[in-house]
């Protein structure tokens, strides 16, 4: 009998470089512990931000946006390890894996120094309950540079917590991409 003819399309294409284990396997890993510690910390982030009522919308937006947009996207990444649908894409997980810590890298370092500006930027101003009334005043000192909000005392504690986690989250974003590039390398 005369075997049947593969067809040349269907193997052509390379099968999907990826270097880590897939399923929980990857939980396992150093690179699959900061992904989920991406995605807790980035949601930190996110929930700390809108829990300050976001009261300097042009600044925070973008940590907004960041925090959410890399929250989804890590989730999105992580569940793709963890069923295995990534081994049934063909393509090259390595070094899209380096390219997409490089841009949230980038991209939560922006939201750091943004979220941080916001919180040092209330320096100036402190508002104060009148002393026999219900009434408050707001005590404005010199502002210590171009941008000036007026943050109340819960809004400021919980944007020095925000910028802390950004900060955070910019780290392990910075060490999964070495991980990712020395994965990559080999």
């Amino acid at each position: 009998m005369s075997e049947p003819a593969t067809n040349p399309a269907a193997t052509s294409f390379p099968a999907p470089t990826i270097s880590l284990p897939l399923g929980l396997e990857v939980l396992r890993t150093y690179s699959g512990a900061l992904v989920c510690v991406e995605i807790v910390f980035g949601g930190l982030v996110w929930i700390l931000v809108a829990a300050s009522n976001v009261p300097v919308p042009l600044l925070q937006g973008w940590v907004m946006f960041v925090s959410l947009f890399f929250f989804v996207l890590s989730t999105a990444y992580l569940t793709l390890l963890v069923t295995g649908l990534a081994d049934r894409i063909n393509t090259d997980w390595n070094s899209l894996d380096v390219i997409y810590h490089f841009i949230a890298v980038l991209f939560y370092f922006a939201a750091f120094v943004l979220e941080a500006a916001t919180t040092a930027a209330n320096g100036g101003a402190h508002v104060k309950p009148l002393p026999n009334s219900t009434d408050t005043v707001m005590c404005i000192t010199y502002p210590r540079g171009n941008i000036f909000t007026v943050l109340n005392d819960k809004q400021y504690s919980i944007n020095v917590a925000a910028t802390i986690f950004a900060f955070l989250v910019t780290l392990c974003y910075g060490c999964s991409m070495a991980m990712g590039f020395k994965r990559w390398r080999m």
